[in-house]
């Protein structure tokens, strides 16, 4: 099963244009495949030591999956991903704000993206890294794609740290929704190239829609997933603008043949604009969290955005 490109047409095709881009060579991709590799690698690990069967409190109920040892989950009430304990999480560097804060541990906003709090929650990222991720970097190399993948995780991060300072949060999903923020205005500022606009929409819906849904279970962190995907979607203005089609490279342009700009000048717009507010929300946002802000104080229902409570497991507001 490939990837959806929406710029190819029902045979696989890309259309035809005189635009460069579609000259240049693909990118063989290699860093959100080896990133992928690494995030499984790294669950494997946490869940080996974190050994329910030794560590697990019997009040807690009983280990899932007690046959593969010390590799069994914990009980469902505790963590109904399939994964770890919230101490095994924190072990491995997980994000927690008094940590950060007090702790002085700033490194927790970028560890917490290479852990999982379980096999449901790893599985969704997985399949988000090959249907989103890989095309793009073959599209923009791993450089562009490998930017907007930690600033948007960094970003969810600090958004997370606004709203969840009594809960410990781990996931990729904030990176991963910033890949998904940066395609939504690389496809609103290259509008001009893409022929199947209405799929592409549609398509972009149903990710957001099913990768916030998850979201609502405990230990996976929605309010890193629209951090991540804000930022992301302005670093999309800024990396991944590309020229309009029908502009062809001076060496490359007939005799004679009508000058076409090589950016629509709203290209440069956007790209100004979203540096401006990259800056200020970096900068407030990191004010805020060490100022020791708390979010909820100013939104009464948002903590709802990332754990719905039943009585299946507590959310720990």
């Amino acid at each position: 099963m490939g990837s959806w490109d929406p710029e190819k047409g029902s045979k696989g095709k890309k259309k035809k244009t005189d635009s460069s881009y579609e000259c240049e060579k693909p990118w063989i991709p290699w860093l959100l495949p080896t990133i992928v590799l690494a995030n499984i690698i790294i669950f494997v690990l946490m869940m080996y030591t974190n050994n329910c069967p030794k560590n697990n409190k019997r009040s807690k109920g009983k280990c899932v999956a007690r046959y593969l040892g010390r590799f069994s989950f914990q009980p469902s009430k505790e963590n109904p991903l399939f994964g770890p304990s919230s101490n095994t999480m924190d072990k491995w560097g997980a994000l927690q704000w008094s940590k950060v804060v007090h702790g002085k541990q700033g490194w927790r906003f970028i560890t917490c993206l290479w852990l999982h709090g379980g096999l449901i929650h790893l599985f969704a990222n997985v399949l988000s890294f090959f249907f989103i991720g890989i095309r793009h970097e073959q599209q923009f190399g791993y450089v562009r794609v490998g930017v907007i993948y930690l600033l948007s995780g960094f970003g969810g991060s600090i958004l997370s740290s606004l709203f969840m300072q009594h809960t410990t949060t781990v996931g990729a999903s904030g990176a991963l929704f910033g890949l998904i923020g940066a395609i939504c205005s690389e496809f609103l500022t290259n509008w001009t190239i893409y022929t199947y606009k209405v799929t592409a929409v549609i398509t972009f819906i149903a990710i957001i829609v099913l990768n916030l849904a998850v979201g609502v279970l405990p230990h996976i962190d929605n309010f890193a997933n629209i951090g991540g995907f804000f930022t992301g979607f302005l670093l999309g203005f800024v990396l991944l603008f590309r020229p309009q089609s029908g502009w062809i490279k001076p060496q490359h342009r007939p005799a004679g043949a009508a000058v076409i700009p090589k950016h629509k000048p709203y290209q440069y717009v956007f790209c100004v604009i979203a540096v401006l507010l990259l800056i200020v929300g970096f900068g407030m946002g990191l004010f805020l969290v060490f100022k020791g802000e708390n979010g909820n104080k100013h939104c009464s229902w948002c903590h709802h955005l990332t754990c719905a409570p039943t009585s299946k497991w507590p959310c720990g507001y």
